[in-house]
């Protein structure tokens, strides 16, 4: 985040926004500066992918699905832009620790002793371990001492739009954010990767959310798609996880997608018009 943060002070923060006297390595200012940019950085992923997305991949068709809820798409927008702001709270602090330099994250490839073969390998395993940790976090919220609270608001959307992606309590949405601010802390990453895996996740979470069940068959039982994560909302006790299938084949929570065996969504809502 220390990229983004430099290069906001250099083009905009510090020659037209702060005082001249304010140093930008000064710890309130850069609190001040991250939660800004965080929150504008959030809400301009959220709305410019989610609006992509809900009108040139969504099936405007399952807004016709009797679970689809009476002015959906506008309530999970206004709950999305209520919690963003506060899952950005400690958000800021992570990044805060990134800025000041407790991070693993370096600036250039020779400062990997692995170079480019480490850059592609981080990604994988960023990939792999984010995939575990939301797997984990995720079905624990799930547990009845935390669902109601935390979770359940964000399975009232039970046939989803891609504006629900971020359509999250604040404690929930920022615990299943949570592996991807503490894997730098924990292994070496390259700071534009970083920055490109954290846009790549958020287009992710929306693109799960956007009811394109279509994956290659080879794939289908392996990536964790739209299809299984339709079910998830529908069936609440199955597909907890994020990229892949593994941790939920491993936890015995993996469910085949009734899309795929023409149970799904699309298939009721074909049925309810042949009648």
């Amino acid at each position: 985040m220390d990229l983004v943060l430099d290069a906001a002070d250099r083009h905009l923060l510090t020659p037209y926004v702060y005082p001249a006297g304010w140093p930008e390595r000064e710890p309130c200012r850069q609190l001040l500066s991250l939660f800004v940019i965080t929150n504008l950085g959030a809400l301009a992923l959220y709305l410019l992918f989610g609006t992509l997305s809900y009108y040139f991949i969504f099936d405007h068709e399952l807004k016709k699905h009797p679970q689809f809820l009476e002015n959906q798409v506008r309530r999970e927008i206004a709950y999305a832009l209520r919690s963003l702001p506060w899952i950005s709270v400690p958000t800021v602090a992570l990044f805060f620790a990134e800025v000041r330099g407790y991070s693993k994250l370096y600036d250039n490839i020779e400062d990997s002793p692995y170079g480019w073969s480490g850059v592609f390998l981080s990604m994988l395993s960023f990939l792999f371990f984010t995939d575990m940790g939301i797997y984990w976090i995720h079905r624990g919220l799930h547990h009845k001492l935390l669902y109601k609270r935390f979770h359940k608001p964000h399975h009232i959307w039970k046939i989803a739009t891609p504006f629900a992606s971020h359509a999250f309590h604040p404690v929930d949405g920022f615990m299943q954010s949570l592996p991807y601010h503490v894997y730098p802390f924990l292994f070496p990453l390259h700071k534009v990767t970083y920055l490109g895996l954290y846009i790549f996740v958020n287009v992710w979470t929306i693109s799960i959310h956007d009811g394109d069940y279509r994956v290659p068959r080879l794939l289908r039982h392996i990536i964790n798609g739209s299809a299984h994560h339709t079910d998830h909302h529908l069936y609440f006790d199955y597909n907890y996880g994020q990229y892949f299938t593994l941790w939920d084949k491993i936890g015995g929570s993996y469910k085949s997608p009734t899309a795929f065996e023409g149970k799904g969504p699309h298939d009721y809502l074909r049925k309810l018009r042949e009648k």
